[in-house]
């Protein structure tokens, strides 16, 4: 069954369990409720994470932080993006990632993450941190939630070499 927490489907906590176990080293920039992440950020003041900052401005608050990886669990589209900010009494206006695919977020993370670490990136599509950020994809999931609602792919990737330095 689909539910607003990610992590508390059932497929979901057992792949995550398989890869990050107790969570020591990974970072999760848009943490929900339930990340079992140890350095974590949602932009919901209500919610348990450490930090509540734009993805972005938590990427960059974490300079000189390595990961041994990532959970990338952002609103999968537009409308999402723009419902979540709307129900915090914000508006949705970032001119740099009109799109919502969170590049920036993505190009950052991927530099603080070490050789051999993981990202498992959650969405609509499997487009996840790539190759040119040092990634190759060893796993994909796809979670059906039946009748008429979207499917939750969740993609592993892990990174097979160190990058250019995309932002630091």
């Amino acid at each position: 069954m689909p539910n607003k927490w990610t992590f508390k489907i059932k497929p979901i906590e057992a792949l995550l369990y398989k890869y990050i176990g107790d969570g020591k080293g990974w970072v999760d920039p848009f943490a929900g409720m339930y990340s079992p992440a140890e350095y974590t950020n949602d932009l919901n003041p209500d919610s348990n994470a450490k930090y509540h900052l734009e993805a972005y401005d938590f990427a960059i608050e974490l300079n000189g932080t390595i990961f041994k990886g990532c959970l990338f669990d952002p609103p999968y589209s537009l409308t999402q993006i723009s419902r979540s900010y709307k129900d915090m009494g914000l508006q949705y206006f970032n001119a740099k990632d009109r799109t919502g695919s969170f590049k920036d977020v993505r190009d950052i993370i991927a530099n603080k993450i070490i050789v051999g670490g993981y990202v498992i990136y959650f969405g609509w599509n499997t487009n996840a941190f790539g190759k040119k950020r040092g990634f190759e994809i060893i796993e994909i999931l796809i979670v059906a939630h039946g009748g008429n609602r979207n499917d939750t792919l969740v993609t592993v990737e892990q990174k097979i070499q160190a990058t250019l330095d995309l932002k630091a």
